[in-house]
């Protein structure tokens, strides 16, 4: 490599050209993946942890989800939040349940968005736990895995493109594959929440989802967040098991993660820039500490630089405004 004073660096950073030209990642509007928040409620209802972002309808998130196509954004991943909710989350699974019926209401008016749905029991069980209970109030892996590869199957016979288990239960992406292929789905595929984290930053997202635990927490089956190689193994696991993208969550705190398990794997990997991380940067521009845009691009940089192909963001429309060019 040449030296100063024949190498100057300097000289391609002089000028937004210059630098464009040299760039060496590059964002898109069809790298990002909205969530949405759908509600039996009529209309929109902001979510207060989460400026800018609401609870919707079906016929709302219907619109939302026109409005990112047009705009060019990849996809939506969507939520539910059911009018009920039992100890068995029934509504995850049900045939007019509001995913469903917000997937068939979205397909209805897009052409080319992928519509990815959320695959868990946390928004739809009153316990606010990821699966079914044990008489000790422990979460029954191999029982949730028949719930969850249920749901699954509603949300494909309704019209999903993709399927995002996110529960953490050890099988079910072998347990869903295995439902989705015998059911006529073999080609839908599996965005599985590979390495989730039980972070600290969450809580927004429970709001906005109303899916907090009534008690204890979600360690005993999501992953600490001291461990690098346990998440490696999650990764490969699913592999095995037949997922197609494999997904970090959260994303910022978890770079290294995200870098490893792209370089590792060489699969397709989604990284989630969750609701903490979001409503952080929110925060801290209402009280004028920081340039809202200028983080928000450095922090989706960052989450593409260190290998994610996909990027789940609430800022997936901004962004679309932003590179859409």
């Amino acid at each position: 490599m040449s030296r100063f004073p024949t190498y100057r660096a300097r000289r391609m950073r002089r000028t937004e050209r210059l630098r464009a030209l040299v760039r060496e990642t590059v964002l898109q509007p069809h790298d990002f993946i909205a969530p949405l928040f759908v509600t039996y409620r009529e209309g929109r209802h902001p979510v207060e942890a989460m400026p800018g972002v609401e609870q919707l309808s079906v016929e709302a998130a219907a619109e939302e989800a026109a409005r990112l196509e047009a705009m060019g954004v990849g996809g939506v991943l969507l939520f539910g939040i059911p009018a009920t909710k039992d100890a068995e989350g029934s509504g995850a699974y049900a045939a007019d349940g509001v995913v469903q019926r917000a997937v068939s209401a979205i397909k209805e008016r897009v052409r080319d968005l992928l519509v990815i749905t959320d695959v868990c029991m946390c928004e739809y069980t009153d316990h606010g736990h990821c699966g079914v209970l044990t008489a000790r109030g422990e979460v029954d892996n191999d029982a949730t895995l028949e719930l969850l590869s249920r749901s699954a199957v509603s949300h494909a016979e309704a019209g999903a493109d993709m399927v995002a288990p996110s529960d953490m239960m050890d099988g079910r992406v072998s347990a869903i594959r295995q439902v989705l292929d015998g059911s006529g789905f073999s080609q839908v595929p599996i965005m599985s929440y590979a390495v989730k984290y039980a972070s600290a930053f969450y809580g927004p997202f429970r709001e906005a989802a109303e899916s907090a635990p009534q008690f204890g927490d979600r360690r005993g089956y999501q992953m600490d967040p001291a461990n690098s190689d346990e998440g490696l193994r999650e990764a490969l696991s699913d592999i095995d098991e037949g997922a197609d993208i494999l997904m970090v969550k959260p994303a910022v705190p978890y770079l290294d993660v995200i870098q490893r398990v792209k370089q590792e794997t060489g699969y397709p990997v989604a990284a989630y820039h969750v609701s903490g991380e979001y409503s952080m940067i929110k925060a801290a521009a209402e009280r004028g500490w920081i340039d809202e845009e200028r983080v928000m691009l450095e922090t989706m940089l960052a989450i593409r630089r260190a290998g994610a192909d996909v990027i789940i963001t609430y800022y997936a429309a901004r962004l679309a405004e932003t590179f859409g060019g």
